[in-house]
């Protein structure tokens, strides 16, 4: 399965790719990234990371014409000075990551990230470790997991999503529970009732918030003065993170940022790859 990078042209542009440089795809996914950085390298190298092994068995494939210049390391962000340890480096010139899921992980039935197919209620990106989200749905408190739902998920009918969830346990698979919402919760819009929901448990299973905030403490140190960071958000919550923590690095005098305001696809760009159409992109360059 090939993936369409999101944003290729703004993202390449804002690393400033050069042949002779050091470059960290965070978020590796099927290689769509790391494969354009690696075309623009002669001496340089490309490390790609992803916490999802399966991902990277891909882009392993995908990227196979560019292999010389990518070393590949399985891992979430806590490891990404590991990462480019094992490569044989100490610090990068750019630093990208894509925070979007994939769509190879949205549409393998097995992963139960997606409520259009029936599968297992598990939506873990690693799923050598940690919890799934049956773990979450049927053992959680009801409180607890209302306030899951309405933080994460921006769900302003949390409550009513997580009572009825509750009542209808032992939750089986992805179907199960997203006919349990539509039932509490019924479309009043264009998004299904379940959405918010399905992207609340992602988050949590994944921990994508504790994450992100060890991406942005980690990141910025890992870079070479002058060295970029590139982010693309595709949630208001995780954009707003990525803005407020390159807006102090800036204020302290520590970094430069570039976007004033976020870089978006444009309409040809939305029309090719409708998964683009909520990214955001900021950049920074490191002055240290």
């Amino acid at each position: 399965m090939v993936h369409l990078p999101v944003m290729p042209e703004e993202a390449l542009s804002m690393l400033a790719v050069r042949p002779e440089g050091i470059y960290l795809d965070a978020t590796a996914g099927l290689g769509g990234h790391t494969a354009l950085i690696a075309q623009r390298l002669t001496t340089g190298m490309v490390v790609a990371n992803d916490r999802d092994a399966e991902s990277l068995d891909m882009a392993r494939s995908n990227t196979a014409e560019w292999a010389a210049r990518i070393r590949f390391h399985h891992g979430s962000f806590a490891t990404l000075p590991d990462a480019l340890a094992e490569a044989g480096f100490a610090k990068a010139d750019g630093l990208l990551a894509d925070l979007g899921v994939s769509r190879y992980q949205l549409t393998d039935t097995e992963r139960g990230f997606s409520f259009l197919t029936d599968g297992p209620l598990d939506m873990r990106m690693d799923r050598s470790m940690g919890m799934t989200a049956a773990d979450l749905v049927n053992h959680t408190a009801e409180k607890a997991l209302a306030d899951l739902i309405y933080q994460l998920g921006e769900e302003r009918r949390a409550r009513k999503v997580a009572r009825a969830i509750v009542r209808a346990r032992a939750l089986r698979s992805t179907r199960h529970l997203a006919d349990v919402v539509e039932r509490a919760v019924p479309r009043t819009g264009r998004l299904h009732p379940a959405t918010k929901t399905f992207m609340a448990l992602r988050m949590a299973v994944n921990d994508e918030q504790g994450e992100l905030d060890r991406l942005l403490e980690i990141g910025p140190d890992l870079l070479k003065p002058g060295g970029r960071m590139v982010v693309i958000a595709f949630m208001s919550i995780d954009d707003r993170k990525v803005k407020q923590k390159f807006r102090a690095l800036g204020t302290e005098g520590l970094a430069l940022v570039l976007t004033k305001h976020p870089l978006q696809p444009d309409d040809q760009e939305v029309a090719r790859n409708p998964a683009s159409r909520s990214a955001k992109l900021r950049a920074l360059e490191m002055n240290r």
